[in-house]
């Protein structure tokens, strides 16, 4: 995931008639001292929610007989998108170093709503937004915070992959017909748009049950691990995608690996740890998301045009990296600034698309070692 909000989960009812949600890890370290492991990620709270009471339309769409495979695999990944209460889970399960000791745990939570900002058919995008209230000790309520989030892309029988190899740099990784065939690869995205990994695997159908697996890719350390870790490199992750009747789960099995500097695994003591992630998307009812429609609507038309910059540069480019900065700043700066800026009806095309060009020029990296 690209970003994940470092605060403990907004209350349920009757959670918020007896006081404080306290932080909560059960399959953890059982002989390390307790305030040792105790989860990170920060401590605010939100106001109550409701959780949807029946299956969701999507859902029982999905369990419709009849369907073709094909239809079937569309209406799970369109089961993802909606309104959520979403809530992050990470822990190291296995060190493979002889000096390890146990790391604290990870939880974070937030309010999303995840867009449908395409469908063609053998082509759908999913747009995660965050859209956050928060509850003082005192009962009151600010917000909203809006957010654009991850975005993830689903192609049915891709064979033009652009897959992670270390060192904040990606290349074009192409599949054989027969990998392609019936399988539909995930692409995922950063919160600006830039790449992150892409993994290909096949829907698995049975009766209620429906879960997409992907095969083992790279990926760049997540931010909750970017800002507190400097001790490995990659993530090589299995992820699993399964629709639940009132949203959906996403797992993840995560190895930590250490690159020598030619962005290879190093010759000793590559594998650092073994993680696991756990991230629930619970729907919700009578959620106050207007701020994320508002900002999604004033703000897709710029988003579209820096989606079809990325895509002129996965055609024209084999392999390429991203400078972390320019002048000191972060790309996600300069494009969330500019997306700000944006007032409704007013996008100028044109400027967008230039300045888009520009920027994205300033991080490229053509030539990456």
């Amino acid at each position: 995931m690209a970003l994940a909000l470092a605060v403990a989960p907004p209350l349920e009812a009757d959670e918020a008639a007896d006081g404080a949600a306290r932080k909560q890890f059960t399959f953890s370290w059982q002989f390390s001292d307790e305030d040792a492991m105790r989860p990170r990620g920060g401590t605010t709270r939100g106001p109550a929610v409701e959780l949807a009471a029946a299956p969701s339309a999507e859902w029982r769409a999905l369990q419709e007989p009849g369907l073709s495979d094909f239809e079937r695999d569309r209406r799970a990944i369109l089961a993802m998108a909606g309104p959520y209460r979403t809530s992050f889970d990470f822990l190291e399960t296995v060190q493979f170093t002889p000096d390890a000791e146990p790391v604290r745990p990870y939880q974070s939570w937030g309010t999303e709503y995840v867009y449908v900002a395409a469908d063609e058919g053998d082509f759908i995008s999913l747009q995660h937004v965050i859209v956050m209230f928060f509850e003082d000790d005192e009962g009151t309520v600010s917000g909203p915070i809006v957010t654009k989030h991850w975005r993830q892309d689903w192609r049915f029988e891709d064979r033009d992959l652009h897959v992670y190899v270390g060192r904040n740099t990606w290349e074009r990784r192409r599949l054989s017909a027969g990998e392609a065939t019936n399988a539909w690869t995930q692409a995922v995205f950063q919160v600006d748009d830039t790449p992150r990994y892409e993994a290909s695997g096949r829907w698995v159908h049975d009766g209620n049950y429906s879960a997409w697996t992907g095969n083992s890719t790279w990926r760049p350390l997540p931010r909750r691990e970017v800002s507190v870790r400097d001790d490995y490199d990659v993530l090589a992750a299995v992820n699993r995608h399964t629709i639940l009747p009132r949203g959906w789960v996403h797992e993840e099995n995560n190895l930590k690996l250490v690159l020598d500097e030619r962005g290879e695994l190093a010759a000793q003591n590559a594998y650092l740890a073994r993680e696991l992630g756990v991230n629930r998307y619970e729907r919700i009812e009578g959620f106050d998301f207007s701020a994320g429609d508002e900002y999604w609507m004033r703000t897709a038309p710029f988003w579209a045009e820096v989606r079809a910059a990325w895509n002129r540069i996965y055609e024209q480019h084999e392999r390429f990296g991203l400078a972390a900065d320019y002048e000191g700043e972060a790309l996600f700066q300069r494009l969330f600034d500019y997306a700000d800026g944006i007032e409704e009806g007013s996008y100028d095309s044109a400027a967008g698309t230039a300045f888009i060009d520009a920027t994205l020029d300033r991080y490229l990296i053509l030539s990456p070692r």
